[in-house]
């Protein structure tokens, strides 16, 4: 009797101590398990497509920049601190991206065509290869504006967007003009190109303000007027330039 209880308690410890291992090794392998989908997640980074913006971050493509022309390098000695500097001379260049209606002409005398454009939306741009030291082979030369006008294949296009922002209607009379002028050493910019209105009944696009661009060129090539202060004068309100310059 003494024998068989020897025998059960043995037996019943056996089975206890296989239960232990077999528990054991059971949540072993649940640790294993459990773990092996978070290295494959660290080893296997997400396809783009499933991030909410999986481009914030990344660098763009070789060649999947916007092309722009030239970026302003900041205003010159001598100009309005907000004249933006850009080298165009072949194309308008993209420098500042406005949307429609934001832009607004300010009238100063409507049935003499004596408009001015937005300061915010057309401060006026020039171009850094015209200098004060180098007139005579640029401005100052003639057929100096037809080496460095935009060809109308690019004027055109970005004229139709200018006259949106400006909120104008399309008009045979309406002039894309250099807010600051090809004379003065003014650049093919947005910034420095604007939808003029003419007064009404004028026949073409000539207007009052072209005078006043020859003008300023001849005083500044007869060493009359500064470069920089003509180019400031006209930036800042081409309807009074030559009496502020006291011309």
């Amino acid at each position: 009797m003494t024998f068989s209880r020897k025998r059960l308690v043995l037996f019943a410890a056996l089975i206890i101590a296989a239960l232990v291992v077999v528990g054991f090794l059971y949540a072993n392998s649940q640790k294993t398990r459990s773990a092996s989908p978070k290295a494959a997640a660290t080893a296997a980074p997400s396809s783009p497509a499933d991030g909410e913006d999986s481009s914030a971050d990344s660098a763009p493509a070789a060649g999947t920049a916007p092309s722009v022309s030239a970026v302003p390098a900041g205003p010159l000695p001598g100009t309005a601190a907000d004249v933006r500097v850009v080298h165009s001379p072949d194309k308008v260049a993209i420098d500042e991206n406005l949307v429609a209606g934001q832009c607004e002409v300010r009238t100063v005398d409507a049935p003499a065509g004596l408009y001015l454009p937005d300061p915010a939306c057309t401060p006026g741009a020039v171009d850094p290869a015209v200098t004060q030291d180098n007139l005579g082979s640029t401005i100052c030369k003639s057929g100096y504006t037809n080496t460095v006008r935009a060809p109308s294949s690019d004027t055109d296009k970005i004229k139709a967007l200018s006259l949106t922002q400006y909120g104008q209607t399309r008009a045979s009379s309406t002039e894309y003009d250099h807010l600051i002028s090809l004379q003065l050493g003014g650049t093919n910019a947005v910034s420095n190109l604007w939808p003029e209105p003419n007064r009404v009944g004028a026949p073409g696009t000539t207007n009052p303000k072209d005078a006043v661009e020859t003008k300023l060129n001849k005083a500044v090539c007869s060493h009359k007027v500064a470069l920089a202060a003509a180019r400031k004068a006209i930036a800042t309100n081409w309807v009074t330039a030559v009496k502020d310059l006291g011309l």
